[in-house]
């Protein structure tokens, strides 16, 4: 049986990060509007012939494929939201599942660090594959759970304010977004997060699999 971790539709990949999924993308690189489907799956192994069934359901195209042991994800993206909507809901009749069985995010961390300082922003930055994170700036962290989630967070941060995108890791356990900005900027980013992700409906990650 294969549980259906994260799936996620982003309507409209904002510029940050659509550069940011390019920069660790081995497969197509998506571009700023396009829309964008996240599934995150257990086992891992299952992803292979899940990417497969997607990119032939429709006119979509992988930008992102990992495989772990225990997790595996996908991103799938086009210039078209209803291709990109057909390409997922080919995987959950795959799968047997509705997007009722995804998991709902759970939050673990969501902190505000102020006035970061020189060597605090260098040891960040030495890591990220987004923008860079400069002395003064307010940082925002998010650790989330499935770690599928990051990716719709993020881009939902850049909707509505005006920060900038450090980083965002999308696989495994557990995801984690950092952004950086103006202490006001961040703030407002911070709620919008958790007010989106407070609107994605799934079963309890803590709660037991479906049998």
């Amino acid at each position: 049986m294969v549980d259906l971790r994260t799936y996620v539709f982003l309507d409209s990949l904002q510029s940050q990060m659509a550069s940011l999924i390019s920069t660790i993308s081995r497969g197509f690189l998506p571009t700023t509007g396009q829309a964008c489907c996240v599934i995150e799956i257990a086992p891992g192994i299952e992803i292979n012939r899940l990417t497969d069934i997607a990119v032939k359901a429709t006119n979509v195209k992988p930008g992102l494929q990992v495989v772990e042991r225990s997790f595996g994800m996908m991103e799938i993206h086009s210039d078209d939201q209803a291709d990109t909507r057909v390409a997922g809901e080919a995987v959950l009749d795959e799968l047997g599942h509705t997007i009722d069985d995804r998991m709902k995010p759970r939050i673990l961390t969501s902190q505000l660090i102020k006035n970061v300082v020189d060597h605090h922003a260098m040891l960040i930055n030495r890591v990220r594959f987004g923008n860079m994170i400069v002395q003064g700036d307010t940082l925002y962290i998010l650790e989330i759970e499935p770690a599928g989630y990051a990716y719709f967070a993020a881009n939902e941060a850049e909707k509505g304010a005006n920060i900038k995108i450090i980083d965002v890791k999308g696989i495994g356990k557990f995801g984690r977004v950092y952004i950086s900005g103006d202490e006001a900027e961040v703030i407002e980013a911070s709620k919008i997060i958790e007010a989106s992700l407070g609107t994605i409906t799934g079963r309890d990650p803590q709660a037991k699999k479906k049998k």
